[in-house]
Parts: structure tokens; C-alpha cells; sequence
């Protein structure tokens, strides 16, 4: 090899990816020291298998490390390991030239701005590159574990052009020394470079030593000798066997991820080769609220590859309605040269999502069947009962796989929580639906006529008052063969009636005659504002009740039209009337012509608005009941 070498230009890829890498965002910048470090584990981990193998290597009875030494005032950072090392064509093969695709695709999302660099360097191989980010120069030492080889030197400025060319080195390896540019100078702190390698290469698998200890001969070799103390922890807990880990390890590991207070409510710990492999540590934290000095700032997993950070907030590893789930996954299969959009539709990747989320459902499954705890899914179904309902909404491939996750108030027992399960084992015998109600207030649904039927009858009916009910239910279309039903609906087939509630004695209906005198006058009053007014069986202690006309939406979509503020009219509804309420008998006895009559239909009408969470304008109906208070009283005092 020649003593020394005139500057090989760089390919054009290159030039463009350093221009894109030198004046990329400040806040990007710290990435460049987790893409050394990994190079730098990598290297050693070749050379780890070359020692299982070849005895004929450069040394190899020293401990595996690597070390970060500074110098402010000089402005220096050294990044030196004992890995496989390079020979001088090896420096010029790989530093000099990189796969075109992969810098071209880097380019085009690194152009586009769609992305954060700290999201896409290290997708594509050109993780050293990012170096320049920082350094005014770059000079690369390094010495092949090949007995014969000598040693060389990579330098570059960053410019068009580096140059290759013999050096000193007497230890196997390699050593980066950047010379930082001013406004760089911080990453030649130690605290800086500690907090750096904390954050992304904690769990890489050598220790990682940061300070100035002994090196006589500033050739790169590597103590670690007694009295130094890894910055990094190395030893990734969700790599660990189950065997070897308890409740208090798992809860401080969270902890430390988080700095929650709070234990877990739940975790899962996996460790899978197939379809994928994947190691995953994920949690249900105890709060959906993050407190002042939270470590997680937003929703998405830590994502690992090798055990090296590559995404602080990863949130396609998991469906929207899991954002709160906390935790790690690291995988060696993780697709790392395409950019991260063809990530998301990478088969690997797909396997991997669905993979964790079958894992979190299992999960959340053995906290809702622990006998022991019961409370525990109360405060689970408190919290997040509402991102469980949001993936029925949203996901139909694995929508039935949450049903049995679902808790909801019915008319048993109103006070708890009833799950589907609880609701098909108290099924009456020849029951062949599953009813529930719609409405706004879950008290006022407790109070809603439409429910008197299946009270007197025996049947259980499920109350849902939350906003996004509406949206859920129609993602339950049956549960174990059981059609969902909604009682409110104009053509519901009602169930049996209960022999033992039919020989209840009940008010005496009003005479034909009478109620169809009684309607004439409720359609006088109300107008066009009900599409007709009609008696009914199916009300018992209710004196009117509001449903649809046939043949239009259903109360469902209804709502959800509503929610989402599309140009949609609510229909006007039909009036049905108790004839065997002892209010509307009185009211039948009363002159039509009667001052009060008038009142007290207007009274009815929008009393059953209310119930159903129509009433335009609650407060307008203070007047009229000071009306019928002073009426009520005989006096006008």
C-alpha cells in the first residue's frame, strides 16, 4: 500500500446526503452519536464470532468495550472500539461509497420533510454519515483483526473529497475522532455524551465507558480496568427469561421507563421467534394522565432493533385505540433500509403489529378474569374503557376478539359493571335477543319508557350513555349468536310477555272513543311537530314515550350523524300515549277548551324530549311548569 494517498472524490449520492446531514435541524443531532455507538457493537460482534472460531486474530484476551473519551478545549470526541476493525481498501469501500438505493431513499424523505432524521437515519445504512451532522472533520484510525493487516486512517472535512492513508495503531479496531464544530461543542461534555448513550444505547450488549482513563499511547485500545463503571446498563430486561424476573423488577423497570409512581396495572413480557421475532415488554399504565415530570411526553412504544433505540415514539406497532399502552419492543427481523412509510406496510412489520396486538387483548383478558382482583379491571374499565369501544368501532378484524373485554351498566343490578358474558348467562329461557338502549345521560336512560316493557316482562336491557356507544354498538352486530337489539326501535318484535306480570292488575285503558278524542287534541296542539300521534301497549308506567317513524335511520346512525355534525335532520318523531296512565285519564275529563289543556300536552310532549335527549331548550319549559304548580296548588298566589 502506498505511504500516502491524493483525495478520492466521493459519489454524488454521498455529497447530497452530507449536504442534507450538515445542515439538518439542531434537534436532530444527538443521533449521530447512537449511530457510531451501534457500528461500533456491531464490529464487535463480528469479531466476538470470529474469536469462537479463529485463533490466528489480532490480540484477543481483552475485554470486549467500547470507549468515549473528550477533550472540550480541543473540541475532540473519540469513539473507540476492539471490534472486527477495517483494512485501508475496507475504509474506502465502505466509508467511501454507500448502496445507491439506500442513500437515493434517504434523500428523497429526508427532502421531503415529512419526517424527523432521528426517525430515519440509521434506515438505510447511512448511520456514519450522520457524524458531519457535528464535526468539522472526521478522521477514522482503524486496524483489521487480520494478523498481517496494517493499520490505516479515513479522513474527511465533509467536503467533496477523503483521503485514505497509513497509520498507527497497534490494538485491533477502530477509533472515530471528530473534531466538533463550534456550535457542536456540547457533545464533547461527558454528562452530554452519558445522557446521549442513556437514552439510546443503554441495552447495547458491551460496556460502553465514557472518561479519560488510561491511554498511553492514544491508539485506541480499550480498558477497562478496575474502577471504570459503564455508562450503559446493558442487560435489556425484556431480553431476560420470565424465570428470572418478579412483580418488583418488572414494576421498576417501568418506572425507570416512565418515572410513574404508580405501578402497572398489568404487563406482558414476550419473547417470540415465530411468526416474528420480537421481544416486547409492554404495560398498562395505572393513569391515562402524565404528570409534570413523566419521561413519556407522548403516546407509542420504544422501538429497539438490536437492543439500540431507533424510535422514542413508535405508534404503528400498535392500533390507535392501544395508544395507552406503554413499553418496548426489539426485534433483529425490523426492516431498517426502507424509509418509514414502506415500513408501515412491510409484511415484518404487519406480523409484528399483529403479533402485539393479540398479546395486549391476552393481557388486558387475564386482569378482567382475575377472580382474586376484581377491582383491578373496575379501575381498568374506568380508565380506558372508552379506547376499548373505540377499537370495536374501528377495527373489524379484530373487533370480536375485544367483545369479551366490554363492561356496561344493564337494568340488573345498575350499580355494576356487567360484561356480555354475565349478560347471556341471565338470559330468560327461549330469550333469543340481547337488548340495549341509547341515550345521552346513563341516569336518564335508568328513567326512559322505553325500557317498561322489559322491566314488568323480566327482560335485561343494556344502557349506553357514553357518546361513543353510538359508534361501538353497531360493531357488535351479535355476541354468541345473539342478535343485538335496540329497544327504542319502531319495529322491535317483542319478547314473552311474563305470565306472572300479565296477571298483575293494571290501570284500565280509556274507551276508544276517549283516546281517539285525546289524540285529536294532542295533534291540535303539537302540530308538525311529531310526524303523528298513536296509543300503545307497550308502555306501562310511562305516560308517552318518542320513536321513529318506519323507514328511517336508525337511533344509532341518528346519533352518529349527529356527533360528527354532518347535514342531517333528526326526523320528526311519533307520539305514543299510555291509554291506561291515570294522567292521561284525567286529562281526557278535562274541556278540550280548558286553559290548561293545552299546558299540560305541551308539558307530556317535551317531557319525552327530554328523556331522549332532544329537548332543544330545557330552561323554556320553567314558565310552563310554574304553570302547572300554580294549578297543582287550586290558587293563583
Amino acid at each position: 500500500m502506498p505511504k500516502k494517498t491524493k483525495p478520492t472524490p466521493f459519489k454524488a449520492e454521498i455529497r447530497q446526503l452530507l449536504d442534507i446531514l450538515i445542515h439538518s435541524l439542531y434537534s436532530d443531532r444527538e443521533i449521530f452519536l447512537r449511530e457510531l455507538v451501534s457500528n461500533a457493537s456491531d464490529a464487535i460482534n463480528r469479531v466476538r464470532f470470529e474469536l469462537l472460531t479463529n485463533r490466528d486474530i489480532q490480540d484477543g484476551g481483552e475485554e470486549l468495550a467500547i470507549r468515549i473519551t473528550t477533550d472540550k478545549e480541543a473540541r475532540l470526541l473519540r469513539i473507540s472500539d476492539n471490534g472486527i476493525g477495517m483494512t485501508a481498501e475496507e475504509l474506502a469501500r465502505n466509508l467511501g461509497t454507500i448502496a445507491q438505493s439506500g442513500a437515493r431513499e434517504f434523500i428523497r424523505a429526508a427532502s421531503e420533510g415529512t419526517q424527523h432524521l432521528e426517525d430515519i437515519i440509521g434506515q438505510f445504512g447511512v448511520g456514519f454519515y450522520s457524524s458531519f451532522m457535528v464535526a468539522e472533520s472526521v478522521r477514522v484510525t482503524s486496524r483489521s483483526f487480520q494478523p498481517e493487516a496494517e493499520a490505516a486512517a479515513w479522513t474527511s472535512s465533509g467536503g467533496d473529497t477523503f483521503t485514505v492513508e497509513p497509520a498507527e495503531r497497534p490494538a485491533r479496531g477502530t477509533t472515530i475522532e471528530i473534531t466538533l464544530k463550534e456550535d457542536a461543542v456540547e457533545f464533547a461534555d461527558e454528562w452530554k455524551v452519558k445522557q446521549i448513550i442513556r437514552k439510546h444505547s443503554d441495552f447495547v450488549a458491551f460496556p460502553i465507558y465514557v472518561g479519560d482513563d488510561s491511554e498511553p499511547d492514544g491508539a485506541g485500545d480499550v480498558p477497562g480496568g478496575a474502577g471504570d463503571v459503564p455508562v450503559n446498563q446493558r442487560t435489556a430486561i425484556w431480553r431476560q427469561s420470565t424465570r428470572d424476573l418478579d412483580d418488583e423488577k418488572y414494576n421498576a423497570f417501568h418506572k425507570q421507563m416512565t418515572l410513574d409512581a404508580d405501578a402497572p396495572l398489568a404487563h406482558a413480557h414476550i419473547n417470540t421467534d415465530a411468526p416474528v421475532q420480537i421481544y416486547a415488554l409492554l404495560y398498562v399504565p395505572a393513569s391515562t394522565e402524565r404528570g409534570m415530570f413523566s419521561l413519556r411526553k407522548e403516546d407509542g412504544l420504544k422501538l429497539y432493533a438490536r437492543k439500540v433505540l431507533i424510535q422514542e415514539y413508535t405508534k404503528d406497532l400498535l392500533p390507535e385505540y392501544f395508544r395507552f399502552i406503554q413499553g418496548v419492543v426489539d426485534s433483529e427481523d425490523i426492516p431498517l433500509n426502507v424509509s418509514r412509510e414502506m415500513v408501515q406496510s412491510n409484511p415484518v412489520m404487519a406480523r409484528i403489529k399483529k403479533v402485539l396486538t393479540g398479546r395486549v387483548t391476552t393481557m388486558i383478558a387475564g386482569l378482567a378474569r382475575d377472580a382474586e382482583n376484581p377491582e383491578a379491571y373496575t379501575n381498568f374499565w374506568g380508565r380506558y374503557g372508552q379506547f376499548i369501544k373505540e377499537g370495536i368501532a374501528t377495527d373489524m378484524a379484530e373487533r370480536e376478539s375485544l367483545y369479551p373485554l366490554l363492561r356496561f351498566k344493564t337494568t340488573h343490578a345498575p350499580a355494576d359493571l356487567h360484561s356480555l358474558n354475565d349478560y347471556a348467562g341471565r338470559m330468560k329461557p327461549g330469550q333469543k335477543k340481547i337488548y340495549y338502549l341509547l341515550g345521552d345521560d346513563p341516569r336518564s336512560l335508568t328513567r326512559s319508557p322505553h325500557l317498561d316493557y322489559f322491566r314488568k316482562h323480566g327482560y335485561e336491557v343494556i344502557l349506553l350513555g357514553e357518546l361513543i356507544d353510538s359508534f361501538m354498538i353497531m360493531g357488535i352486530p351479535a355476541y354468541e349468536g345473539f342478535d343485538l337489539i335496540n329497544v327504542a326501535s319502531p319495529d322491535l318484535e317483542l319478547p314473552a310477555a311474563d305470565s306472572a306480570a300479565e296477571a298483575d292488575v293494571t290501570p284500565e285503558s280509556l274507551p276508544g272513543e276517549k283516546v281517539a278524542s285525546l289524540i285529536i287534541r294532542f295533534k291540535e296542539t303539537l302540530g308538525d311537530r311529531v310526524s303523528d300521534v298513536r296509543p300503545t301497549d307497550r308502555l306501562s308506567g310511562s305516560i308517552a314515550r318518542l320513536i321513529d317513524p318506519e323507514g328511517t335511520l336508525g337511533q344509532e346512525m341518528q346519533r352518529v350523524y349527529k356527533l360528527m355534525k354532518r347535514d342531517y335532520e333528526v326526523p320528526k318523531k311519533v307520539l305514543e300515549l299510555n291509554p291506561a296512565h291515570p294522567t292521561l285519564a284525567r286529562l281526557a275529563e278535562l274541556d278540550p277548551k280548558d286553559a290548561l289543556s293545552p299546558v299540560l300536552i305541551e308539558q307530556i310532549y317535551e317531557n319525552a324530549l327530554l328523556i331522549e335527549g332532544l329537548h332543544p331548550d330545557p330552561a323554556g319549559m320553567i314558565t310552563r311548569i310554574e304553570e302547572l304548580m300554580k294549578a297543582a296548588l287550586g290558587s293563583e298566589r
